[in-house]
């Protein structure tokens, strides 16, 4: 069978995880890897053995099936206008633009070419999620509340040190970290309500926020708390938790999922099935065969809770 084609934008440390999952799949090619910074190109051409092009047009006159967005997000929108006048879907980094804005063009113009679209939501991928879906089929009772608490010694986080990711105009955990978590809580219980939060942020405008503390409602009712802190005493730690009467799921950290009863400690438990990849998942789209992926329009209400909360 003809192998799926990707030309891949941006080549930071996300965009190499994508070099790696395209090179490790049977099914893919890597038609071409764009950036501008011809240093960082030429590197990876050396490493995978794969094309590069410091020129976009040359990436998208390949016309790779897909073509992956993983650049800073106030060039999204443009990008996919760009892939989008090519006939091309479109597979964009998280979070899906700069603001609900650009996410509304991104929308607008792969509907008008009616290109398939999806979003690296690579939590929804993994074996935690799906061990979590599993733990709530069962015992859980009413579910009375969702909790999200985030805390980072340091933000950026000293694997991640790029020139916008601390900047209010681009970075900060709200734009990195929540839309994970809020496209999760979307695909299990539905839209949202914020109904009041506040954000802190440094004195220097430059920089992005320092806290979060929000509550929401999800529109069959579920109470959402929303919590986030950096620059603090203490190791990174990230719990996603669901309150049942019975029973509390707890995803922590990623991908490690706990339960717990009443008057019981909270047990861990084994997370080692995956549901299928996110690129398998792109290339069935393709093949019109069913499969799970994240719509720039699902993207779009994800991204317009997080201006919300960066308000």
């Amino acid at each position: 069978m003809t192998k799926t084609t990707i030309g891949i934008i941006g080549t930071g440390v996300v965009g190499e995880r994508i070099i790696n999952q395209a090179l490790q799949n049977e099914h893919y090619e890597i038609a071409a890897i764009f950036d501008t910074n011809e240093e960082r190109t030429a590197q990876l051409a050396e490493k995978y053995n794969v094309p590069t092009t410091n020129d976009l047009q040359d990436l998208l006159n390949l016309k790779p099936d897909w073509v992956y967005i993983g650049t800073p997000p106030v060039s999204h929108a443009t990008l996919a206008e760009e892939i989008a006048k090519h006939g091309l879907h479109i597979l964009s980094e998280k979070p899906l633009a700069h603001d609900a804005a650009d996410g509304e063009t991104m929308v607008r113009v792969a509907n008008d070419v009616k290109v398939k679209t999806a979003m690296h939501f690579p939590l929804m991928y993994g074996a935690a999620v799906h061990q979590l879906k599993k733990e709530l089929t069962s015992g859980m009772g009413d579910i009375t509340r969702i909790e999200l608490h985030t805390y980072f010694p340091e933000w950026p986080r000293k694997w991640q040190q790029n020139p916008w990711i601390a900047s209010r105009e681009q970075g900060g955990f709200i734009r990195e970290i929540f839309p994970h978590y809020l496209q999760l809580t979307h695909h299990l219980f539905g839209d949202l309500n914020i109904l009041a939060h506040e954000t802190t942020y440094p004195e220097n405008t430059e920089l992005c926020e320092t806290g979060v503390s929000a509550l929401a409602k999800t529109t069959s009712g579920i109470p959402v708390v929303i919590n986030g802190l950096a620059g603090i005493g203490q190791e990174e730690r990230i719990d996603y938790k669901i309150f049942g009467s019975e029973k509390v799921v707890t995803l922590r950290n990623w991908s490690q999922v706990y339960t717990s009863k009443a008057y019981e400690s909270e047990v861990e438990v084994p997370a080692n099935t995956a549901p299928e990849s996110m690129l398998d998942a792109c290339r069935k789209v393709l093949l019109g065969e069913e499969a799970f992926i994240v719509p720039f329009e699902e993207g779009l209400k994800v991204q317009r809770w997080i201006d919300e909360l960066l308000k």
